[in-house]
């Protein structure tokens, strides 16, 4: 059957039964209305450097009429802000040889660096024959585009290895390896924690006694900290956190962050049946809040703000509700966002993340590939390192 490839500006362009048919996920962040929310309310569009670029293959009914089969999510972009997978070092290379590094096309979720689906098909699609057709159109509209490369971040470990190809795969990619910080449920060395009683049983004593100071802190300040899910998150309070959210990135770096007021009130309306706000309360006022996503197995830290200081409230919003949460619903696995080593203290343990990259420029990919080979030996000893850091007691 003849396949054809084309390019999608706007999740729009599929409709939503067409939409839910690929994306057999509960994951969050591929929710038609969640890519919509961002599309809809300005935050991914050619003027924020997000201008999205889906490519979706078809194929013919009997009847003639064309079927979406598969669709690889992504974004042109003329800037590296928000991705969370830092390749200024290599567009500064491109700048000083006198090339352009952007715009570069991008497979990612915006402003979520967070593992999980970027290519949705099917049931009946074969993945080893599509992903080599789909690698050679990326490159093809590279190419004709004059865009530097193509970029795949955060992706599942299948589809990293299938847009890897191997030494046959001449369009294959090299694969960059990061390290976070995630909270999984029970570790490797037990059954899922019961209660967060449970989960601290585990601490050594200094560590475990530190951090129940640090949540004293937050009683003792008189705050009180509610979990709010789906219908539970009202109005006001959506309005609060925009506040929150918008005030803190303007004292943290001076700019309003990536997100508009647009955005969380769509999120309201589409999104809430999988979204958790963490309220902190004070003389019955909100003071401060987090904002969580999750699906069936993971909880997805992302969004925190607030417009009072509160000694640990930050650690209580945005790790401690959440770890409890996660133990609640049964979640296998917390992932609270990128970067923060002061999260290893807190029982998060250093995790592995990976992106795959392909550069047009000969003389760029075989730069890259020299430098991540040195660069992945030293994320693995630093993920080691960390390792040595946490603050379980220690097996015999």
């Amino acid at each position: 059957m003849r396949r054809r490839f084309a390019w999608l500006n706007s999740v729009h362009e599929l409709d939503t039964e067409q939409w839910q048919a690929l994306w057999r996920s509960d994951y969050p962040f591929v929710q038609q209305t969640f890519l919509a929310a961002l599309e809809d309310s300005g935050c991914t569009h050619r003027d924020t450097g997000w201008q999205p670029r889906h490519l979706a293959a078809f194929e013919a009914n009997e009847d003639g009429t064309e079927v979406c089969v598969a669709l690889m999510l992504g974004f042109i972009k003329t800037h590296s802000y928000g991705e969370y997978v830092f390749d200024w070092g290599w567009a500064d290379a491109y700048h000083r040889s006198g090339r352009q590094y952007y715009p570069k096309w991008v497979s990612a979720i915006p402003f979520t660096p967070a593992r999980g689906p970027r290519l949705a098909s099917l049931k009946y699609i074969d993945r080893e024959v599509l992903i080599p057709q789909m690698r050679e159109q990326l490159n093809q509209h590279c190419q004709q585009q004059k865009l530097s490369g193509w970029h795949c971040l955060f992706p599942e470990a299948q589809l990293r290895k299938q847009l890897q190809g191997d030494q046959q795969q001449p369009s294959g990619s090299l694969v960059r390896t990061g390290c976070q910080f995630h909270w999984h449920n029970g570790g490797a060395h037990q059954q899922s924690y019961t209660s967060f009683t449970d989960f601290l049983a585990g601490f050594n004593s200094r560590k475990r006694k530190s951090l129940k100071k640090e949540r004293q802190q937050v009683q003792d300040a008189g705050v009180t900290v509610k979990r709010l899910v789906g219908a539970d998150i009202e109005e006001v309070d959506w309005d609060n956190f925009y506040r929150f959210y918008h005030t803190t990135y303007l004292k943290r770096s001076g700019n309003t962050g990536y997100l508009n007021r647009d955005f969380f009130q769509s999120l309201a309306q589409g999104c809430a049946q999988q979204t958790l706000l963490v309220k902190a309360e004070k003389d019955g006022t909100m003071i401060a809040g987090a904002l969580y996503f999750f699906d069936s197995q993971t909880l997805y830290g992302r969004y925190w703000g607030c417009d009072t200081d509160v000694p640990g409230l930050h650690f209580e919003a945005c790790y401690y509700q959440g770890i409890e949460f996660a133990i609640e619903r049964g979640l296998q696995r917390f992932d609270p966002g990128a970067q923060g080593e002061h999260k290893i203290q807190r029982g998060f343990e250093p995790t592995l993340t990976y992106s795959n990259h392909w550069l047009a420029e000969p003389m760029f990919f075989d730069a890259v590939e020299d430098f991540l080979a040195r660069e992945t030996e030293g994320v693995e000893t630093y993920r080691q390192e960390c390792s040595e850091l946490l603050p379980f007691k220690k097996s015999d």
